[in-house]
Protein backbone atom coordinates (compact mmCIF):
# COMPACT_ATOMS: atom_id res chain seq x y z
CA UNK A 1 0.00 0.00 0.00
CA UNK A 2 1.46 3.26 -0.61
CA UNK A 3 1.47 6.16 1.72
CA UNK A 4 -0.78 8.32 -0.01
CA UNK A 5 -3.12 5.50 0.16
CA UNK A 6 -2.47 4.84 3.86
CA UNK A 7 -2.78 8.35 5.04
CA UNK A 8 -6.03 8.87 2.56
CA UNK A 9 -9.03 9.80 5.09
CA UNK A 10 -12.59 9.63 4.35
CA UNK A 11 -14.09 10.73 1.20
CA UNK A 12 -10.73 11.06 -0.49
CA UNK A 13 -9.05 13.23 2.04
CA UNK A 14 -5.61 12.95 2.10
CA UNK A 15 -2.11 14.39 3.39
CA UNK A 16 -0.41 17.11 1.00
CA UNK A 17 2.29 15.56 -0.46
CA UNK A 18 5.01 18.15 0.83
CA UNK A 19 3.76 17.52 4.44
CA UNK A 20 4.39 13.42 3.77
CA UNK A 21 8.22 14.31 2.38
CA UNK A 22 8.59 17.27 5.33
CA UNK A 23 7.76 14.21 7.97
CA UNK A 24 9.76 11.59 6.10
CA UNK A 25 12.84 13.49 6.09
CA UNK A 26 12.80 14.82 9.07
CA UNK A 27 12.50 11.44 11.20
CA UNK A 28 16.15 10.63 10.25
CA UNK A 29 16.48 12.99 13.55
CA UNK A 30 14.81 10.41 15.31
CA UNK A 31 17.15 7.80 15.09
CA UNK A 32 19.21 9.70 16.49
CA UNK A 33 17.14 11.09 19.29
CA UNK A 34 16.48 8.12 19.99
CA UNK A 35 19.86 6.31 20.64
CA UNK A 36 20.60 9.03 22.56
CA UNK A 37 17.69 8.52 24.87
CA UNK A 38 18.90 5.06 25.60
CA UNK A 39 22.20 5.73 25.45
CA UNK A 40 21.82 8.86 28.60
CA UNK A 41 19.31 6.51 30.37
CA UNK A 42 20.97 3.00 30.15
CA UNK A 43 24.31 3.48 28.63
CA UNK A 44 25.57 5.79 31.53
CA UNK A 45 24.12 3.69 34.45
CA UNK A 46 26.21 1.02 33.11
CA UNK A 47 29.35 2.74 32.97
CA UNK A 48 29.01 3.85 36.95
CA UNK A 49 27.12 7.03 36.46
CA UNK A 50 24.63 7.00 39.04
CA UNK A 51 20.76 7.83 38.28
CA UNK A 52 20.98 11.09 39.77
CA UNK A 53 23.40 12.04 37.70
CA UNK A 54 21.21 10.57 34.57
CA UNK A 55 18.58 12.54 35.52
CA UNK A 56 20.42 15.68 36.29
CA UNK A 57 21.50 15.11 32.51
CA UNK A 58 18.15 14.91 31.14
CA UNK A 59 16.71 17.70 33.40
CA UNK A 60 19.37 19.78 32.08
CA UNK A 61 17.96 19.45 28.16
CA UNK A 62 14.76 19.74 29.22
CA UNK A 63 15.62 23.39 30.81
CA UNK A 64 17.94 24.26 27.24
CA UNK A 65 14.65 23.32 25.49
CA UNK A 66 12.77 25.34 27.84
CA UNK A 67 14.75 28.21 27.88
CA UNK A 68 14.97 28.53 24.08
CA UNK A 69 11.83 27.24 22.91
CA UNK A 70 9.66 31.20 23.81
CA UNK A 71 12.06 33.06 21.91
CA UNK A 72 12.19 30.20 18.98
CA UNK A 73 8.67 30.46 18.88
CA UNK A 74 8.20 34.47 18.54
CA UNK A 75 10.75 33.84 15.85
CA UNK A 76 8.86 31.28 14.26
CA UNK A 77 5.72 33.49 13.81
CA UNK A 78 7.46 36.69 13.23
CA UNK A 79 10.50 35.75 10.77
CA UNK A 80 9.10 32.68 9.20
CA UNK A 81 9.35 28.62 10.28
CA UNK A 82 11.78 27.01 8.20
CA UNK A 83 15.21 28.80 8.37
CA UNK A 84 14.95 27.71 12.52
CA UNK A 85 13.38 24.71 11.96
CA UNK A 86 16.64 23.74 9.69
CA UNK A 87 19.18 25.23 12.21
CA UNK A 88 17.04 22.73 14.52
CA UNK A 89 18.15 19.66 12.44
CA UNK A 90 21.70 20.72 12.16
CA UNK A 91 22.27 21.02 15.77
CA UNK A 92 21.12 17.34 16.71
CA UNK A 93 24.50 15.79 14.41
CA UNK A 94 26.42 17.77 16.83
CA UNK A 95 25.26 16.31 19.79
CA UNK A 96 26.06 12.95 17.93
CA UNK A 97 29.68 13.50 17.21
CA UNK A 98 30.35 15.05 20.84
CA UNK A 99 28.88 11.73 22.49
CA UNK A 100 31.40 9.40 19.97
CA UNK A 101 34.15 10.87 21.93
CA UNK A 102 34.03 8.98 25.58
CA UNK A 103 31.34 8.15 27.84
CA UNK A 104 32.29 10.95 30.01
CA UNK A 105 28.90 12.54 31.64
CA UNK A 106 29.94 15.67 31.35
CA UNK A 107 30.00 15.01 27.18
CA UNK A 108 26.79 13.85 27.56
CA UNK A 109 25.73 16.61 29.49
CA UNK A 110 27.10 19.14 26.84
CA UNK A 111 25.13 16.98 24.17
CA UNK A 112 21.73 16.91 25.85
CA UNK A 113 22.07 20.50 26.84
CA UNK A 114 22.78 20.99 22.26
CA UNK A 115 19.70 18.81 21.60
CA UNK A 116 17.40 20.18 24.05
CA UNK A 117 18.13 23.72 22.15
CA UNK A 118 17.49 21.34 18.71
CA UNK A 119 14.48 20.21 20.23
CA UNK A 120 13.17 23.59 20.95
CA UNK A 121 14.37 25.17 17.53
CA UNK A 122 12.03 22.03 16.00
CA UNK A 123 9.03 22.04 18.37
CA UNK A 124 8.69 25.54 17.66
CA UNK A 125 7.86 24.78 13.91
CA UNK A 126 6.71 21.43 13.47
CA UNK A 127 3.45 21.54 14.65
CA UNK A 128 2.44 24.95 13.02
CA UNK A 129 4.40 23.95 9.88
CA UNK A 130 1.96 21.17 9.51
CA UNK A 131 -1.22 23.06 10.97
CA UNK A 132 -0.27 25.79 8.32
CA UNK A 133 -0.23 23.48 4.71
CA UNK A 134 -3.57 21.65 6.41
CA UNK A 135 -6.79 21.92 7.15
CA UNK A 136 -9.28 20.85 9.71
CA UNK A 137 -10.22 17.39 7.70
CA UNK A 138 -6.71 16.53 6.81
CA UNK A 139 -4.93 17.78 10.06
CA UNK A 140 -5.30 14.52 11.95
CA UNK A 141 -3.97 12.44 9.50
CA UNK A 142 -0.81 14.58 8.98
CA UNK A 143 -0.37 14.41 12.65
CA UNK A 144 -1.10 10.82 13.02
CA UNK A 145 2.00 10.39 10.10
CA UNK A 146 4.00 12.27 12.12
CA UNK A 147 3.87 10.15 15.03
CA UNK A 148 4.24 6.93 13.02
CA UNK A 149 7.25 7.83 10.84
CA UNK A 150 8.84 9.40 13.82
CA UNK A 151 7.95 6.30 16.46
CA UNK A 152 9.02 4.23 13.95
CA UNK A 153 12.27 5.92 13.45
CA UNK A 154 12.77 6.42 17.02
CA UNK A 155 11.98 3.13 17.74
CA UNK A 156 15.12 2.21 15.48
CA UNK A 157 17.41 4.35 17.71
CA UNK A 158 16.15 2.53 20.68
CA UNK A 159 16.57 -0.50 18.99
CA UNK A 160 20.18 -0.21 18.48
CA UNK A 161 21.98 -1.60 21.05
CA UNK A 162 19.78 -4.92 21.09
CA UNK A 163 22.31 -6.03 17.93
CA UNK A 164 25.65 -4.89 20.38
CA UNK A 165 26.32 -7.73 22.43
CA UNK A 166 26.52 -9.86 19.07
CA UNK A 167 28.52 -7.81 17.37
CA UNK A 168 30.94 -6.78 20.10
CA UNK A 169 31.38 -11.11 20.59
CA UNK A 170 32.11 -10.85 16.72
CA UNK A 171 34.48 -8.28 15.82
CA UNK A 172 35.83 -8.15 20.39
CA UNK A 173 35.26 -4.56 20.49
CA UNK A 174 34.41 -3.48 23.86
CA UNK A 175 31.06 -1.73 24.34
CA UNK A 176 32.74 1.70 24.81
CA UNK A 177 34.21 1.29 21.45
CA UNK A 178 31.05 0.10 19.80
CA UNK A 179 28.90 3.21 21.15
CA UNK A 180 31.36 5.54 20.11
CA UNK A 181 31.13 4.07 16.71
CA UNK A 182 27.41 4.25 16.50
CA UNK A 183 27.81 7.59 17.66
CA UNK A 184 29.73 8.81 14.79
CA UNK A 185 28.00 7.09 12.15
CA UNK A 186 24.57 8.85 13.83
CA UNK A 187 25.99 12.03 13.29
CA UNK A 188 26.23 11.47 9.90
CA UNK A 189 22.83 9.35 9.27
CA UNK A 190 21.24 12.67 11.17
CA UNK A 191 23.04 15.40 9.23
CA UNK A 192 20.76 13.63 5.92
CA UNK A 193 17.99 15.78 7.81
CA UNK A 194 18.57 19.20 7.42
CA UNK A 195 20.67 18.84 4.00
CA UNK A 196 17.03 16.88 2.28
CA UNK A 197 14.77 19.22 3.89
CA UNK A 198 16.57 22.22 2.67
CA UNK A 199 16.25 20.91 -0.79
CA UNK A 200 12.69 20.11 -0.06
CA UNK A 201 11.68 23.65 1.17
CA UNK A 202 13.87 25.38 -1.33
CA UNK A 203 10.50 26.97 -2.85
CA UNK A 204 8.63 27.17 0.67
CA UNK A 205 7.09 30.80 1.67
CA UNK A 206 6.67 31.48 4.92
CA UNK A 207 3.26 33.04 5.48
CA UNK A 208 3.98 36.91 5.93
CA UNK A 209 3.49 38.32 9.80
CA UNK A 210 0.45 39.95 10.02
CA UNK A 211 0.09 43.51 11.03
CA UNK A 212 -0.36 42.42 14.94
CA UNK A 213 2.64 40.47 15.06
CA UNK A 214 4.52 43.08 13.24
CA UNK A 215 3.35 45.45 15.83
CA UNK A 216 4.84 42.69 18.86
CA UNK A 217 1.63 42.23 20.07
CA UNK A 218 1.70 38.34 21.42
CA UNK A 219 -1.22 36.35 21.37
CA UNK A 220 -4.73 37.33 20.77
CA UNK A 221 -6.84 37.17 23.59
CA UNK A 222 -8.67 33.95 21.91
CA UNK A 223 -5.35 32.12 22.26
CA UNK A 224 -4.19 33.20 25.77
CA UNK A 225 -7.91 31.82 27.40
CA UNK A 226 -7.28 28.52 25.24
CA UNK A 227 -3.41 27.94 25.93
CA UNK A 228 -4.01 28.99 30.00
CA UNK A 229 -6.75 26.00 29.92
CA UNK A 230 -4.71 23.81 27.87
CA UNK A 231 -1.60 24.32 29.82
CA UNK A 232 -3.42 23.29 32.95
CA UNK A 233 -3.59 19.26 31.54
CA UNK A 234 -0.25 19.83 29.62
CA UNK A 235 1.65 20.58 33.32
CA UNK A 236 0.52 18.18 35.19
CA UNK A 237 1.18 15.61 32.59
CA UNK A 238 4.87 17.08 32.33
CA UNK A 239 5.02 16.63 36.43
CA UNK A 240 3.94 13.10 36.65
CA UNK A 241 5.56 11.19 33.46
CA UNK A 242 8.93 12.99 34.35
CA UNK A 243 9.11 10.93 37.82
CA UNK A 244 9.74 7.75 35.87
CA UNK A 245 8.65 8.08 32.16
CA UNK A 246 12.53 9.19 31.20
CA UNK A 247 14.02 7.04 33.59
CA UNK A 248 12.54 3.93 32.52
CA UNK A 249 15.81 1.97 31.13
CA UNK A 250 17.72 3.50 34.52
CA UNK A 251 14.45 1.59 36.42
CA UNK A 252 15.02 -1.88 34.59
CA UNK A 253 19.12 -1.87 35.16
CA UNK A 254 18.21 -1.17 38.88
CA UNK A 255 15.35 -2.99 39.25
CA UNK A 256 16.22 -5.52 37.42
CA UNK A 257 19.74 -5.48 36.28
CA UNK A 258 18.76 -5.53 32.30
CA UNK A 259 21.27 -3.62 30.56
CA UNK A 260 21.04 -0.93 27.27
CA UNK A 261 20.50 -3.98 24.84
CA UNK A 262 17.37 -4.98 26.19
CA UNK A 263 15.78 -1.93 27.95
CA UNK A 264 16.62 0.05 23.97
CA UNK A 265 14.62 -2.68 22.11
CA UNK A 266 11.49 -2.10 25.11
CA UNK A 267 11.87 1.40 24.04
CA UNK A 268 11.61 0.33 20.28
CA UNK A 269 9.10 -1.32 20.67
CA UNK A 270 7.49 1.33 22.77
CA UNK A 271 7.55 3.47 19.58
CA UNK A 272 6.06 1.23 17.40
CA UNK A 273 2.96 0.72 19.60
CA UNK A 274 2.70 4.08 19.82
CA UNK A 275 3.07 4.38 15.87
CA UNK A 276 0.46 1.48 15.42
CA UNK A 277 -1.85 3.09 18.24
CA UNK A 278 -1.26 6.60 15.78
CA UNK A 279 -2.91 5.06 13.00
CA UNK A 280 -6.65 4.78 15.30
CA UNK A 281 -6.14 8.15 15.76
CA UNK A 282 -8.43 9.62 13.44
CA UNK A 283 -10.82 7.34 13.47
CA UNK A 284 -11.24 7.27 17.50
CA UNK A 285 -11.27 11.65 17.41
CA UNK A 286 -13.99 10.68 14.48
CA UNK A 287 -16.02 8.60 16.18
CA UNK A 288 -16.21 9.91 19.81
CA UNK A 289 -14.51 13.78 18.76
CA UNK A 290 -11.22 15.20 19.74
CA UNK A 291 -12.06 15.88 23.37
CA UNK A 292 -13.99 12.33 24.53
CA UNK A 293 -11.18 10.15 22.41
CA UNK A 294 -8.25 12.29 24.52
CA UNK A 295 -9.67 11.36 27.57
CA UNK A 296 -10.46 7.83 27.36
CA UNK A 297 -7.20 7.00 25.92
CA UNK A 298 -5.19 9.26 28.53
CA UNK A 299 -7.28 7.37 31.25
CA UNK A 300 -6.63 3.89 30.31
CA UNK A 301 -3.13 4.61 30.04
CA UNK A 302 -3.12 5.74 33.84
CA UNK A 303 -4.85 2.45 35.08
CA UNK A 304 -1.43 0.68 33.01
CA UNK A 305 1.21 3.29 34.29
CA UNK A 306 -0.30 2.24 38.06
CA UNK A 307 0.24 -1.32 37.39
CA UNK A 308 3.49 -1.44 36.26
CA UNK A 309 5.73 -1.45 39.01
CA UNK A 310 3.49 -4.72 40.93
CA UNK A 311 3.82 -7.14 37.78
CA UNK A 312 5.95 -10.32 38.42
CA UNK A 313 8.82 -9.81 36.50
CA UNK A 314 10.56 -8.13 34.19
CA UNK A 315 9.10 -9.26 31.29
CA UNK A 316 5.25 -8.61 32.53
CA UNK A 317 6.59 -4.69 33.81
CA UNK A 318 7.76 -4.51 29.98
CA UNK A 319 4.53 -5.42 28.47
CA UNK A 320 2.03 -3.06 30.75
CA UNK A 321 4.87 -0.39 29.81
CA UNK A 322 4.16 -1.25 25.76
CA UNK A 323 0.39 -1.16 26.85
CA UNK A 324 0.90 2.11 28.98
CA UNK A 325 3.02 3.92 26.22
CA UNK A 326 0.69 2.83 23.27
CA UNK A 327 -2.49 4.15 25.31
CA UNK A 328 -0.71 7.64 26.34
CA UNK A 329 0.29 7.86 22.98
CA UNK A 330 -2.55 7.44 21.20
CA UNK A 331 -3.64 11.05 22.20
CA UNK A 332 -0.73 12.67 20.72
CA UNK A 333 -1.99 13.24 17.36
CA UNK A 334 -5.32 14.44 18.61
CA UNK A 335 -3.88 16.99 20.90
CA UNK A 336 -1.68 18.33 18.67
CA UNK A 337 -4.23 18.62 15.82
CA UNK A 338 -7.06 19.95 18.67
CA UNK A 339 -4.20 22.89 19.84
CA UNK A 340 -3.68 23.77 16.58
CA UNK A 341 -7.66 23.81 16.02
CA UNK A 342 -8.54 25.83 18.33
CA UNK A 343 -5.95 29.02 18.47
CA UNK A 344 -5.73 31.34 15.86
CA UNK A 345 -3.65 30.59 12.84
CA UNK A 346 -0.98 33.25 13.44
CA UNK A 347 -0.43 32.12 17.21
CA UNK A 348 0.70 28.86 16.03
CA UNK A 349 4.54 28.88 16.78
CA UNK A 350 4.43 30.83 20.04
CA UNK A 351 1.49 28.00 20.74
CA UNK A 352 3.43 24.75 20.16
CA UNK A 353 6.35 26.55 22.11
CA UNK A 354 4.27 27.69 24.77
CA UNK A 355 3.19 24.10 24.97
CA UNK A 356 5.76 22.03 24.90
CA UNK A 357 6.98 24.57 27.42
CA UNK A 358 4.39 23.61 30.12
CA UNK A 359 4.90 20.16 29.54
CA UNK A 360 8.56 20.34 30.37
CA UNK A 361 9.54 22.59 33.24
CA UNK A 362 7.74 20.19 35.51
CA UNK A 363 8.86 16.99 33.46
CA UNK A 364 12.74 18.63 33.73
CA UNK A 365 12.22 18.72 37.68
CA UNK A 366 10.46 15.66 38.17
CA UNK A 367 12.67 13.47 36.55
CA UNK A 368 15.91 14.79 38.72
CA UNK A 369 13.40 13.94 41.97
CA UNK A 370 12.61 10.84 40.26
CA UNK A 371 16.15 9.93 39.65
CA UNK A 372 16.86 10.39 43.13
CA UNK A 373 13.70 7.88 44.41
CA UNK A 374 15.27 5.28 42.29
CA UNK A 375 18.97 5.98 43.52
CA UNK A 376 17.44 5.81 47.29
CA UNK A 377 15.48 2.52 46.76
CA UNK A 378 12.02 3.60 46.07
CA UNK A 379 11.22 1.66 42.83
CA UNK A 380 7.04 1.98 43.33
CA UNK A 381 6.40 5.11 44.85
CA UNK A 382 7.85 7.37 41.14
CA UNK A 383 4.85 4.93 39.51
CA UNK A 384 1.90 5.80 41.58
CA UNK A 385 2.67 9.75 42.09
CA UNK A 386 2.52 9.72 38.58
CA UNK A 387 -0.76 7.95 38.33
CA UNK A 388 -2.36 9.93 40.55
CA UNK A 389 -0.86 13.03 38.77
CA UNK A 390 -2.48 11.78 35.51
CA UNK A 391 -5.61 11.67 37.05
CA UNK A 392 -6.11 15.11 37.97
CA UNK A 393 -4.55 15.85 34.87
CA UNK A 394 -7.62 13.79 32.44
CA UNK A 395 -10.08 15.16 34.69
CA UNK A 396 -8.94 18.42 34.55
CA UNK A 397 -9.27 18.48 30.44
CA UNK A 398 -12.26 16.84 30.66
CA UNK A 399 -13.80 20.21 32.18
CA UNK A 400 -12.26 22.12 30.74
CA UNK A 401 -12.38 21.42 26.77
CA UNK A 402 -15.50 19.25 26.53
CA UNK A 403 -17.77 22.15 24.95
CA UNK A 404 -14.67 23.84 22.55
CA UNK A 405 -14.61 23.03 19.36
CA UNK A 406 -12.55 23.62 16.52
CA UNK A 407 -12.91 26.62 14.03
CA UNK A 408 -12.46 26.30 10.27
CA UNK A 409 -9.69 27.76 7.57
CA UNK A 410 -8.35 27.48 5.19
CA UNK A 411 -4.49 26.08 4.79
CA UNK A 412 -1.79 28.31 3.68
Amino acid sequence: MSAGSKFSGRKGVKVPAQVKWLILLTSFSSIGYGYLTTAIAAYLPEQGVDSGQVGLIIGLSGLAMIISAIPFGLMSDRLGRKRLLLSGLALLPLSMFICSFSADPRLYLAAAIISGVAEGAILSTWNAMIADQTTVDNREMAFSMSFIVNGALSGLGFALPFVFPWIMDLGGWSSEQLHSWTFMLLGFVTLMAPVTVHRLLRNYQDTAPSARLRRGTFLKERSKKTLLRFSINNTLIGLGAGLIIPLIPTWFFLRYGIPDSYSGPLLALSSLSIGVAAIFSPRLAHRYGQVPAIVMTQGFSTIFMLAIPFMPGAIWAGAVYLIRSAMMNMAGPIMDSYLMGIVDKEDRGLASAINSIVWRVPNSVTTVIGGAMLAAGYFALPFVLAALIYLGAVTAFWFNFRSVKVYEESPS
